[in-house]
């Protein structure tokens, strides 16, 4: 075997706005590379547009790229910051890098591509009114018609319908999606409407807007046959190359959705949908009638189009490469079109398939996922071409820079070739998010860059152009600089490569609560991005509050080391909250960003730098009780935050609770969605309710309801879909003389201040009349929904159900959820060590 190796010198990197995913060199097998010249053969193309990941009809997607072979992609307004996660305890900004991640697996298995707009998800809402407000509207329409022009869509398809449905049924972001696809092909073609974007794009012209008439509610008659402007498709097919129905894909692509819990079986048969015309010129039979999908739309591709179909039809599953001479003289024609669009579309889908038949393979590797500006990194990899076709490396290029590096030398077939040498990088920009490098507002990320807006992820940090000669043309390819290495139970595993600052500065805690006047200790952890890092660290807080010591020095010899630092927070004498703000020093500069790494092996690593920082409250908070015991339901950090008011908080295994072992505790707290995620909450349930009986607390979290669900209660009540979306809405005490309400902390009005993202969801709407209903609250023109937190006494004890939204107010510190929880786990308890005696009396 012939090994070579290839000097790569010295050069600095840039980052394209191609979004290629930091994986394993694609490798096709000939079913797929078949299946991708049929689809070169058809020039169409197809946006899904709905609010959130998931929304997607995957089906659909997976229809329209594999079946009609169009180019075909999502458009979510948002990333899904605003939901729940049954991963992990990510929320937030965090939750949607997990969620994006998940919507590119997905796309990959169903042949479509995403993009978005800059929307937050905020949250549940109920009218597209307060969405409109929320998403700051010219500017989240901005965002679509950017797209629509763009990806320049044939037609775009709706999840959902522009009707509001009374009571909130509808998510207010799913109808604002709807509307926003209706105003943007009206204006898409208007060159006055958004003039900016045509710096980069041309106006562009769907022919027709459609409604994919099923809805999640179940609101929709789905028959609609022979209805005028209805159209019918079966979309569960059977492709035979790819050796699935579309549903079978789609459930696949489906699955990808892990942080929502959204695993799903496929299916075969058949499985109609309808799509609804709403706007363009309305066709007689067919949606795809009057839109030319042949090389026919395009000027000079006729010829294309015939010679793309002699190739395909001289294609030899088991010669790819037999076809590359003829593939090679395709690629040139279109690369001699004068339509910018299909030639770049079609020429990276032709590039694609001769990289594949001839089973050329080639990657570039850092030994390490990170580097700092400045700093030489160590690559290898390797070029193999596996046929018999001439193909030569000549030269390897890195985008933006004259730097060429001319190895040249002919591929022999099936040896592999070695490329090793050192890199300097010159870039001082992190590799953060790109929609998270400056402040959003409650509804929108900012993105100053056109450009960036609508792709799904950065570029790659460093990509790397291989030239070669294929038959005595010059065909190039680029490709991501990645990290891999060899795990024992993965094998080759693949990371972003990443370039970071030279220190990170991590606050501990993300919430500090002072309930008195005594100082904290908030713990800082400074970790070194690259080697030998020396400097200063320090905490800087609010007017009022105090810390000591003012800085500590810190030396850390090895990338990847840790130096810790204490300091004593001191509250001021009265309320008071902020930000209590980290920063290191390193070489003259200071840096304040910590380090988030979100690993969860099903997406790729993704790699993030938060502001470090710590909420601080000061707050007037009693408590009675000290031992609680949580049983993790979806996921959340109520336990941290209980720990931040002094309990000690246990978490339970489910498969070794008894009630016996319950009576350690003075109360028993079930996560969010417990019910709805943990099978063995039908066996826990009795235990539970024996527990609650011999005197103990038991607080229930949120749940959806859900057919074969145990009674979570003593006493049967009914969780509907009622909920408060309004973080702002008045809050109405109904029992101010129950215990929940009177003490140890006195709730009053004060403490709904300061709520974010909703009041509470899941509320029951009926319950035994043995349960006292505590708190009302409704939404604007709605009626007051009464069952958000209810209290029941049982045996001794105490059992608390409550769909308020304490896994997002207690994580993001507001002072009233604090004095709320508190004295709902204070209830029964007599004095603040009543658990120890329990423990005493049991012994």
């Amino acid at each position: 075997m012939n090994y070579r190796r290839l000097t790569l010198l010295v050069l600095s990197f840039c980052a394209s706005i191609l979004t290629i995913k930091a994986q394993a060199p694609e490798k096709l097998n000939a079913a797929e590379i078949k299946q991708a010249l049929n689809k070169l053969e058809v020039l169409g193309t197809v946006m899904y547009l709905a609010a959130h990941p998931d929304d997607e009809n995957t089906r659909l997607i997976a229809y329209m790229a594999n079946e009609q072979k169009l180019r075909t992609a999502y458009l979510a307004m948002t990333r899904g910051d605003g939901g729940q996660n049954l991963v992990g305890t990510e929320i937030r900004e965090l939750l949607g890098i997990i969620r994006t991640q998940e919507l590119l697996a997905a796309r990959r298995t169903d042949g479509g591509e995403q993009f978005f707009t800059r929307a937050n998800d905020f949250g549940y809402s109920k009218d597209p009114d307060e969405t409109f407000e929320i998403w700051e509207g010219e500017d989240v329409l901005s965002d679509v018609v950017w797209n629509i022009r763009r990806f320049r869509p044939d037609v775009i398809i709706t999840r959902f319908d522009t009707a509001r449905v009374e009571g909130g049924r509808m998510h207010g972001h799913h109808t604002a999606s709807a509307i926003l696809a209706q105003r943007a092909f009206d204006i898409a073609a208007d060159p006055s409407v958004f003039p900016e974007q045509l710096k980069y794009v041309e106006p562009w012209q769907p022919k027709g807007l459609y409604w994919n008439t099923y809805n999640f509610g179940g609101s929709f008659v789905s028959n609609h046959v022979d209805e005028p402007g209805y159209f019918v498709f079966d979309l569960n097919q059977y492709n035979p190359l790819l050796g699935k129905s579309y549903d079978e894909i789609s459930a696949l692509s489906r699955s990808k959705h892990k942080s929502q819990g959204f695993g799903s079986t496929g299916r075969r048969g058949l499985i109609p949908e309808f799509l609804m015309h709403w706007k363009g010129e309305l066709p007689e039979i067919d949606i795809f009638e009057n839109i030319d999908q042949t090389w026919g739309r395009v000027a000079g591709g006729k010829e294309i189009g015939a010679l793309i179909k002699k190739a395909n039809d001289n294609f030899d599953m088991e010669d790819p490469a037999a076809s590359v001479k003829e593939l090679l003289t395709i690629r040139e024609k279109i690369n001699g079109l004068e339509d910018e669009y299909w030639k770049q579309v079609k020429g990276q889908e032709v590039d694609r398939i001769i990289k594949a038949s001839l089973g050329l393979y080639f990657e570039l590797a850092a030994d390490d996922y990170s580097a700092v500006n400045g700093e030489s990194i160590h690559i290898s990899g390797e070029t193999v071409n596996r046929s018999n076709a001439a193909v030569e490396l000549e030269t390897i290029t890195f985008n933006g820079y004259s730097k060429v590096v001319e190895p040249y030398f002919p591929l022999k077939y099936n040896e592999s070739y070695d490329l090793t040498d050192t890199l300097i990088l010159n870039e001082p920009k992190i590799s953060q998010p790109y929609w998270l490098e400056k402040e959003a507002s409650l509804g929108m990320y900012r993105v100053d860059d056109q450009q960036l807006r609508g792709l799904p992820q950065n570029a790659p940090t460093i990509e790397a152009t291989f030239n070669f000669k294929i038959e005595g043309k010059a065909v190039s390819f680029t490709t991501p600089i990645v990290y891999k290495t060899n795990d024992r139970v993965d094998g080759e595993v693949y990371r972003p490569f990443v370039v970071t600052p030279p220190v990170f500065v991590n606050t501990q805690q993300s919430v500090l609560i002072f309930p008195d006047n005594e100082t904290k200790q908030i713990d800082v952890t400074v970790i070194a991005g690259t080697n030998d890092v020396s400097g200063q660290v320090s905490l800087n807080l609010p007017d009022g509050w105090k810390v000591s010591p003012a800085s500590v020095d810190y030396a850390i010899a090895n990338k990847g080391g840790e130096f810790r630092a204490e300091f004593e927070v001191l509250p001021p004498a009265g309320a008071s909250e902020g930000f209590a703000k980290a920063q290191v020093t390193c070489e003259g500069q200071t840096y304040n960003k910590g380090l988030k790494v979100i690993d969860y092996g099903y997406i790729p690593t993704q790699t993030i730098f938060p502001d470090s920082q710590a909420k601080v409250v000061k707050l007037d908070l009693k408590k009675k009780g000290q031992y609680v015991g949580y049983i993790m339901g979806s996921g959340d950090a109520v336990p941290e935050a209980l720990e931040q008011i002094g309990y000690q908080v246990t978490l339970l295994d489910p498969d070794n609770i008894t009630a016996q072992s319950l009576a350690n505790y003075d109360a028993v707290i079930v996560g969010v969605r417990a019910y709805n995620t943990i099978e063995r909450m039908r066996v826990i349930q009795p235990e539970l309710m024996e527990y609650v009986k011999g005197g103990g607390t038991m607080i229930a979290q949120y749940n959806t309801s859900m057919r074969n669900q145990p009674q979570i209660g003593p006493y049967p009540f009914s969780i509907s879909r009622d909920r408060v979306t309004k973080e702002e809405a008045e809050v109405r005490i109904l029992a101010p003389n129950h215990p929940l309400i009177d003490g140890p902390n006195k709730i009053t009005a004060k403490d709904f201040e300061g709520w974010v993202q909703e009041r509470g969801l899941y509320f029951p709407n009926e319950w035994d009349e043995k349960y006292t209903a505590i708190l009302s609250a409704n939404d604007p023109g709605e009626t007051p929904k009464n069952g958000g937190l209810l209290v029941a006494e049982y045996g001794e004890g105490y059992f608390v159900y409550t769909g308020y939204s304490w896994f997002r107010e207690l994580p993001a510190g507001v002072s009233g959820a604090f004095r709320i929880f508190a004295n709902m786990i204070s209830l029964g308890q007599d004095t603040p060590d009543s658990a120890a005696l329990k423990i005493e009396n049991n012994k």
